[in-house]
């Protein structure tokens, strides 16, 4: 008899490109894990704020290293990040609220879409340095995760609607009961008790966490499609 999916949430921001190297590698372990990875969009902006942090490209030397550190995880990991030529514009002055109230309305209505569309948005901010303030590039973000013209137009036209903005509020404010004060954040639900891991170098503790074994970033059943 095979044993039921644990469940994980990860809580992410595609303004963030840790979450995005957590996210991948979550996505390839879900399987070999057995896990059942529930998605949750979140907004950073909120969690810095209610927790008191501060994004770390406001403390030079720490903008220095991110930036450095971003670019070796992405070839460690195997993902495509390049930093966009405007760093600071697209973390501290663009943000990311309707690309994240996107992300929502996608949960809502067309779950089996999430993963795809979080990914090409990721793609488009930190790989392609396209904007993902703009309604078409979120538009042509979900176009190219498969969504139709009409359904990613419709959702669109719901990202200001109550119910998208009170469930990315909820979401985001869960992330906060949990204990977060960045993203992204994982949290294992295990035998009755509630871990919260934070960063996406946590790999290693959630397989202990799951009784499980790490295989890198890149497991070999993935590696292999490479």
């Amino acid at each position: 008899m095979t044993a039921a999916p644990r469940t994980l949430e990860l809580f992410y921001d595609v303004l963030s490109p840790y979450s995005w190297l957590g996210f991948e590698v979550l996505c390839r372990y879900k399987k070999l894990w057995n896990i059942n990875l529930q998605l949750r969009p979140s907004l950073i902006a909120a969690i810095m704020k209610d927790s008191g942090n501060q994004p770390p490209a406001l403390l030079p030397r720490k903008a220095q290293y991110l930036q450095n550190d971003i670019r070796l995880l992405g070839q460690h990991i195997q993902v495509p990040i390049q930093l966009p030529k405007d760093f600071f514009s697209v973390i501290l002055e663009k943000g990311s609220l309707s690309a994240m109230r996107f992300l929502t309305a996608v949960n809502l209505e067309h779950p089996k879409m999430l993963e795809k569309v979080s990914r090409e948005l990721w793609m488009r901010v930190w790989s392609r340095d396209e904007d993902i303030s703009e309604p078409k590039s979120i538009l042509a973000a979900a176009e190219k995760a498969g969504m139709s013209t009409e359904q990613a137009q419709g959702l669109l036209e719901k990202i200001s609607t109550p119910k998208v903005k009170n469930e990315l509020r909820d979401t985001t404010n869960a992330a906060c009961k949990y204990g977060a004060f960045g993203l992204p954040v994982t949290v294992a639900h295990l035998d009755g008790q509630t871990h919260m891991l934070f960063g996406s170098d946590r790999m290693e503790l959630l397989a202990h966490l799951l009784g499980e074994k790490w295989m890198g970033p890149v497991p070999p059943a993935i590696n292999a499609k490479i």
